[in-house]
């Protein structure tokens, strides 16, 4: 799927060498400074289908249940609408109810609260860190994986938004609601992005494919050297 920006979603394989990369085995490479951030900016990427700034601002507080479905109110993007997004499965399995225990005794109220921002965005760390910049190298390339392919196509911490668009495009079309779509990618029409109930949200959110069942965070605190 190429975006309007060039950029296109990662592959089955690529998705499959990324969620199994060092970030998500048992070892820390030469001089990795882990942050909790590099665990879990990708996975929210990938299960809710957020932009970096969304996912760097995300208070507890935006972590919600309604109806029964727990999800993240995303509303701090200009350029799309805010939403609920329910929590997949794959990131309960992941630990995240033990992290956010952790983040609550750390006394701190944003999410990934490890993740610094840069004039008040937290786009351009997490840029340089999954893409790299001049010759320091990023998770991507330490993956063994390009920035641009051979027709020119660019792949990014964003290209993980295309990958979720892709599978509740599916989902929604299966189940005649095309509206629900457009809600959880938070497309500015009107007509289309009106407050979905959320049972269906999750439903169309459920098959997202999940990459590594073994991905956990426990695991990425206690990697050894």
């Amino acid at each position: 799927m190429k975006s309007h920006l060039g950029r296109r979603a990662f592959s089955a394989m690529e998705l499959h060498i990324l969620f199994n990369g060092y970030i998500y085995g048992d070892e820390k490479q030469p001089r990795e400074q882990p942050k909790h951030w590099h665990f879990w900016l990708p996975l929210l990427a990938y299960y809710c289908g957020a932009y970096s700034d969304e996912i760097g601002s995300l208070q507890l507080a935006d972590i919600v249940t309604q109806g029964s479905i727990k999800g993240f109110n995303f509303n701090t993007h200009g350029k799309i609408q805010p939403r609920f997004v329910p929590i997949h499965t794959a990131l309960w399995q992941a630990g995240l109810e033990q992290y956010i225990h952790y983040v609550e005794s750390q006394n701190q109220q944003r999410l990934l609260f490890d993740l610094p921002s840069k004039s008040g965005r937290y786009s351009e760390k997490v840029r340089i860190w999954f893409s790299g910049e001049g010759e320091r190298l990023g998770y991507l390339q330490k993956c063994g994986l390009p920035n641009i392919d051979q027709q020119g196509l660019k792949t990014a911490i964003s290209s993980l938004r295309l990958n979720f668009e892709q599978q509740i495009r599916i989902a929604a079309i299966q189940r005649a609601n095309k509206p629900a779509f457009h809600y959880l990618m938070g497309l500015k029409d009107d007509a289309l992005t009106q407050p979905q109930e959320r049972l269906q949200l999750k439903k169309i959110i459920a098959p997202i494919r999940v990459i590594n069942s073994h991905v956990h965070w426990q695991r990425f605190i206690e990697r050894h050297s």
